[in-house]
C-alpha cells in the first residue's frame, strides 16, 4: 500500500528529498513470484522518464523527467473498490509525459475522481518549484487539490500527514536524522533507507490502528516496512527508493528492490535540464 516521507524546500542542499516504500501482492507456490510484473529503475524508452514501471498496466509509483517533473502515488486504504477502475499508476505517467503544470494537471484529474480507486498523488515541478497534492478521497475539507507547503510530509494510505502511528514514526525519525546530519553535508541515501525505511515495528495497541480493515490484518500493515500480511495472502514491501535533487540540479535516484526472492539495487544520477521550452512552462 506504500508509504513515503519527503522534505520540500526547507533543506539548504536538497529542494526535494524523498524516501518511498512500495508494497505489493505476490502469488505462486509458497509465495514465490510477485503478482504484478515490475520493471526496476531505468530510463524508459525515449529517454525522458526515469523510474520503476508496472509491467502489467504500464504505470509507475515514482518517476521523474530530465526537465524536473516528479510524480509519486500511494493507494488509499478502503474496503469497497471499483471492479473496472482505471490504473492509478497511469496518472503519474500522464503528468510526466504532458505539458500541463502541476496545478493544471491536478485540477484535470480531480474531475476524473470517480474513475479510479482511492489514491494520493503528489505532482512536482522543480523548474517552477511547485508541488501539488491531489486525492480522489477527500475528507472533511472536501478539497481534492492542495498546494504542498514547504516542510516535512508523510504520505501513506490516508490523507497526507494523517496521524497514523507509522506515519508519525517515519516523520519523526526522518526529522531527527536530518537534524543529526545538519544542513551543510550531503546525505547518505543508502544509510537513510536502512535506518528509516526498513523499520518493522508494529502497533500492538488496537486503538491506534485505522480500523479500515480487521485489526488482525491492520497489525501487519502497521509497520513502515511490511514483512508479510497473511490475511492478504503473500503481501509485503517489494522495493524502497531514495530520490533527491540538489540545488545544483543534480538528481540521484536509488532503488533497492526484490527480484526472484533476492534483494538487488540500482542507482541513476543525472543533471536536471532547466531549459524547458516556453510552451511547457
Amino acid at each position: 500500500m506504500c508509504i513515503a516521507v519527503f522534505v520540500w524546500q526547507t533543506h539548504p542542499i536538497y529542494p526535494l528529498l524523498l524516501l518511498f516504500n512500495r508494497d505489493e501482492f505476490k502469488i505462486g507456490l509458497f509465495g514465490f513470484g510477485f503478482w504484478r510484473p515490475t520493471k526496476p529503475l531505468a530510463w524508459w524508452e525515449g529517454g525522458k522518464i526515469l523510474g520503476g514501471r508496472d509491467g502489467l498496466a504500464g504505470g509507475t509509483w515514482l518517476a521523474c523527467t530530465r526537465d524536473g517533473k516528479v510524480a509519486f502515488i500511494t493507494n488509499v486504504r478502503e474496503v469497497e473498490k471499483l471492479a473496472q477502475a482505471k490504473s492509478r499508476g497511469d496518472l503519474a505517467v500522464r503528468f510526466l509525459e504532458g505539458k500541463r503544470s502541476a496545478m493544471e494537471f491536478a485540477e484535470e484529474v480531480a474531475e476524473e475522481a470517480g474513475q479510479y480507486n482511492g489514491y494520493n498523488l503528489i505532482l512536482a515541478d522543480l523548474c517552477s518549484m511547485a508541488m501539488v497534492y491531489v486525492t480522489n478521497r477527500p475528507k472533511e475539507d472536501k478539497s481534492f487539490v492542495t498546494e504542498v507547503s514547504p516542510g516535512i510530509h508523510v504520505l501513506s494510505n490516508a490523507k497526507q500527514d494523517s496521524p497514523w502511528p507509522k506515519v508519525q514514526r517515519l516523520g519523526d525519525s526522518f526529522k531527527e536524522l536530518l537534524h543529526e546530519r545538519g544542513g551543510d553535508n550531503d546525505l547518505p541515501m543508502k544509510e537513510m533507507v536502512e535506518k528509516l525505511m526498513m523499520n518493522t515495528i508494529k502497533d500492538d495497541e488496537e486503538s491506534l490502528l485505522p480500523h479500515v480493515h480487521p485489526p488482525e490484518l491492520e497489525y501487519h500493515l502497521s509497520s513502515i516496512f511490511v514483512e508479510k500480511a497473511p490475511q492478504l495472502g503473500h503481501y509485503g514491501t517489494r522495493s524502497t527508493s531514495a530520490f533527491c535533487v540538489k540545488t545544483s540540479g543534480e538528481v540521484t535516484y536509488y532503488e533497492r528492490y526484490l527480484e526472484n526472492e533476492l534483494w538487488k539495487e540500482g542507482t541513476v544520477t543525472y543533471h536536471m535540464d532547466m531549459d524547458r521550452g516556453e510552451e511547457e512552462k
